[in-house]
């Protein structure tokens, strides 16, 4: 980003509470836009027939090693997408834990143009949600059909900071909270002469 005194500064937040209200109602269209195809594709005619309990504790225990990877994997796919945008690169990203709400997250430290912030915001819900749920649909595997769903799911915060920003020009700039589930926004100014 060029001299920031030529920028207005603005803090953009999604509030917690909301986000996870905004998660429960984002169920509901995750399980119709995915569920629903697979049940009719792979499970209308007789959906419990290879259920046995030994498949369902092994398939139970793949998924759960599957979810905490994934939720690893999330927070570096944003950290690897807003990477490749950053002068400094990867030297610019920094991963922690907010431990009072148990959340893993990625901040990066310097200002992106907000399409590059938008691409790395909605990589983690397209490569881990979105393809493995429309592949499931295809190939019929419901432990990689509630992964996908999960992970779109899971992309609900990200959703909402992606919403926030939709208007944004071209020209803006995008820097992460360091603190907050949220960012700052960047607005170029005129320079009056």
């Amino acid at each position: 980003m060029e001299n920031q005194e030529n920028y207005k500064k603005e803090k953009v937040t999604v509030d917690i509470v909301w986000a996870n209200i905004f998660g429960i109602i984002l169920l509901i269209p995750i399980v119709l836009i995915f569920g629903l195809p697979y049940y009719l594709l792979w499970m209308s005619k007789n959906p419990f027939s290879d259920f046995t309990m030994n498949a369902f504790v092994i398939n139970g225990g793949i998924l759960f090693i599957a979810m905490i990877l994934g939720i690893v994997a999330h927070e570096l796919i944003h950290g690897l997408t807003w990477s490749i945008f950053a002068g400094n690169g990867f030297k610019s990203i920094k991963f922690g834990v907010l431990w009072k709400m148990i959340t893993p997250y990625c901040h990066c430290k310097e200002p992106l143009r907000v399409d590059h912030y938008i691409t790395g915001a909605i990589m983690p819900a397209i490569i881990l949600g979105l393809i493995p749920a429309i592949a499931a649909i295809f190939i019929g595997n419901f432990i990689l059909l509630l992964f996908g769903m999960f992970f779109t799911l899971a992309a609900s915060g990200d959703f909402l900071i992606i919403h926030a920003l939709r208007k944004e020009k071209k020209d803006a700039y995008v820097e992460d909270h360091p603190s907050e589930a949220g960012c700052y926004v960047y607005r170029k100014q005129l320079i009056e002469r």
